[in-house]
């Protein structure tokens, strides 16, 4: 026989809904004729075989693929690593030829973990590679702080190393909280998460500030500061999140909410952080009452429109 049976087998489902090309019509005619097993084959299979022989040849077929792309990955991601390596093993030699010891060895050693953790880990990574990427990073970055205070003798470690968490969670938190392995034990709560994420890590930053400076009036005075700013931030985010209205009543509730704690909170701020130092000037903010007034105005509008809005929706409903 001129054809493989193999072959004529894998052209059998498409020949028989008429999707093949004139060749392959051809080639399985041909075949046909001369194969009775094939023939068989061919009056045997109804449409949901066919189905799912079709179904099954795809994932064969992207299963392939899917091996072959990261056996790639892994190449590349292999000789990326060999490439960090070569500054790595230069600044070994070179400290053990100036009788340095391994002091700047350990810096560059740790440096190179961060480029690593952008270009090494997605490539490598078999699943999960966002999460594992801005992890990596993240902890890459606070090990190079570690090390760098470690050999100049600092005691700044854990300022930097909590504000650059700070900063880090800020930029990665939301990607993190919507991508595989954790958007799948958030659920629903991911907006929760982050906002949760972020006043922790923002006051293991102002712990770590006070335990550093130990300076009396900082507590109070930070304390004093941040905890209407992140009331008011969890107040809007509970808003904007979870209030069962309309987008315009949420905004001109948020607007109206933020104005008014900027025209009586921030003096209210000031004249307590005044207070706590042991100052006895009163300190009164310039806020302006007219851009006040306009921001309620505008808090205002959008409410109406939005009740409008909802009342609109209910009639169309009854």
């Amino acid at each position: 026989m001129k054809y493989d049976c193999k072959l004529i087998e894998d052209l059998l489902p498409l020949y028989k809904d008429g999707i093949c090309s004139e060749a392959s019509i051809k080639a399985v005619q041909e075949h046909l004729k001369e194969c009775p097993q094939c023939t068989k084959m061919l009056n045997e299979l109804n449409d949901t075989e066919i189905d799912d022989m079709i179904i099954q040849e795809k994932e064969n077929v992207i299963g392939t693929q899917s091996k072959f792309f990261k056996r790639k990955s892994a190449l590349v991601g292999s000789i990326i690593a060999a490439v960090f390596a070569v500054p790595i093993l230069v600044c070994l030699i070179v400290n053990l030829a100036v009788g340095h010891g391994l002091t700047w060895f350990f810096i560059v050693l740790a440096a190179m973990f961060i480029p690593t953790s952008l270009f090494v880990v997605p490539l490598m990574a078999p699943k999960n590679r966002m999460f594992l990427t801005m992890t990596s990073f993240t902890a890459s970055v606070i090990l190079l702080l570690g090390v760098c205070c470690l050999f100049t003798g600092g005691s700044w470690f854990m300022i930097a190393a909590t504000a650059t968490l700070f900063g880090l969670t800020i930029c990665f938190m939301p990607f993190i909280a919507c991508r595989r392995p954790v958007n799948a034990y958030l659920k629903n709560k991911k907006g929760l998460a982050i906002m949760g994420a972020y006043t922790v890590t923002f006051y293991l930053m102002i712990l770590c500030i006070g335990l550093t400076v130990k300076s009396a009036t900082f507590f109070p005075m930070a304390l004093t500061i941040s905890l209407p700013i992140i009331a008011m931030t969890w107040l809007i985010f509970f808003v904007i999140r979870y209030l069962p209205v309309n987008g315009f009543l949420k905004a001109g509730i948020s607007i109206a909410a933020i104005s008014s704690f900027v025209q009586f909170g921030t003096p209210a701020i000031v004249y307590l952080c005044v207070k706590n130092v042991g100052d006895d000037v009163v300190y009164y903010s310039d806020t302006n009452p007219i851009v006040y007034m306009a921001c309620i105005g505008l808090g205002i509008l959008f409410a109406v429109i939005g009740i409008l809005v909802g009342l609109k929706k209910e009639k169309n409903n009854d």
